[in-house]
């Protein structure tokens, strides 16, 4: 048997971290290119199987016209039999899409009752959820009914998470995934992949990258598992564009003219969205929503002030002078939460000193 295995889409996310260079709009379309070229591999490779671990579209924000556009694709495929299992964005609820609309014949959506469903020599165990939260996982309750058979398993959640997600979003820990006995663990929830060939527990990740927190390729898992249950799985990019962040020093950068000079002389790849981190020493203020305006390419989404104050404020705070006691007032008025702003204030006084 092959498949391809998918997770978080998130069809008609709003983009909001995009929104500063309007370029929402185009990534919805991106997610639409990229589930099209998906659509078109599976019948391209008579793939006989389509795995979706939840996150298919966004409850709160999905249009109807998203909805028909998803299943529109589905039976461009109807030798292909496609399992969703819904997770805490798509959740299976009264008013969503999984419960009203009418699928098209080759769709199964499983519920948060753990379902198996059983073919020749495959079956394919799937559990999701039926809200935005999921804190009690039943993972650990399965017990596989033919052992000799290929057995699969699709589900939506937390492996090894932080303790916010262990509390909320299908908790599970590999040590269990591992002794359950199936063949191949499709997952989602968590963006970034996990792919390693050999590996049979996989997160494909984000089917395209949804912002500068999902940097790298982002696309799907294609594998096959034959008579003898030997798995081979390959990862396959899909989204036509990558986030990546870029560093420049700025030693020796003088001025805000002199940073926009030097970005706009750089030669910026088309399929890359820029995130450029701004780091060393600095030696003026630096607004970046204020440089980014006259940035030429619409590739660089966002400037990122990392750099420090070309001062050693613990000394300065020492001198017995106005200065001195100027930045040592401040320092210890200086918290966590205010940081950013005390320096601020102190960059802004020395320079007018």
């Amino acid at each position: 048997m092959n498949f391809v295995h998918i997770a978080d889409m998130h069809f008609d996310v709003p983009f909001t971290s995009l929104n500063q260079r309007n370029l929402g709009n185009l990534r919805r379309l991106d997610q639409r290119e990229a589930f099209q070229k998906i659509i078109e591999y599976i019948k391209q490779n008579e793939i006989e199987y389509l795995f979706i671990c939840g996150d298919l579209y966004e409850h709160e924000y999905v249009k109807l016209s998203t909805i028909e556009f998803i299943n529109n694709q589905f039976k461009q495929i109807p030798d292909t039999k496609i399992f969703i299992v819904p997770g805490n964005h798509d959740p299976l609820i009264p008013n969503s899409y999984y419960a009203k609309y009418k699928w098209n014949s080759n769709v199964t959506i499983f519920t948060s009752e753990m379902t198996k469903i059983t073919e020749e020599n495959i079956d394919i165990y799937g559990y999701g959820f039926d809200n935005f939260y999921m804190k009690n996982s039943k993972i650990n309750q399965i017990k596989i009914e033919n052992p000799n058979k290929i057995n699969i398993l699709l589900t939506h959640g937390s492996v090894d998470g932080t303790a916010d997600e262990l509390r909320e979003y299908n908790p599970m820990n590999i040590s269990t995934l591992k002794t359950l006995g199936f063949n191949y663990i499709a997952l989602g929830h968590i963006h970034k992949t996990n792919f390693e060939e050999g590996k049979n527990i996989i997160y494909p990740g984000s089917t395209i990258s949804l912002g500068f927190d999902e940097l790298g390729k982002h696309g799907m898992v294609v594998g096959s598992i034959d008579e003898n249950k030997n798995l081979q799985t390959a990862f396959v990019a899909v989204d036509k564009k990558e986030f990546v962040e870029v560093n420049i020093d700025m030693e020796g950068i003088l001025s805000s003219e002199e940073l926009i000079e030097l970005i706009n002389k750089e030669s910026w790849e088309e399929n890359y969205y820029y995130k450029l981190n701004l780091i060393g020493k600095r030696s003026f203020e630096i607004n970046s929503l204020e440089i980014l305006k006259y940035i030429n390419s619409q590739n660089i989404l966002k400037i990122k002030d990392k750099t420090t104050l070309p001062y050693d404020l613990e000394k300065i705070a020492k001198e017995e002078s106005l200065r001195g006691i100027f930045v040592k007032n401040l320092l210890e008025k200086m918290n966590e939460e205010n940081k950013d702003q005390i320096i601020k204030t102190i960059e802004i006084g020395l320079e007018a000193m």
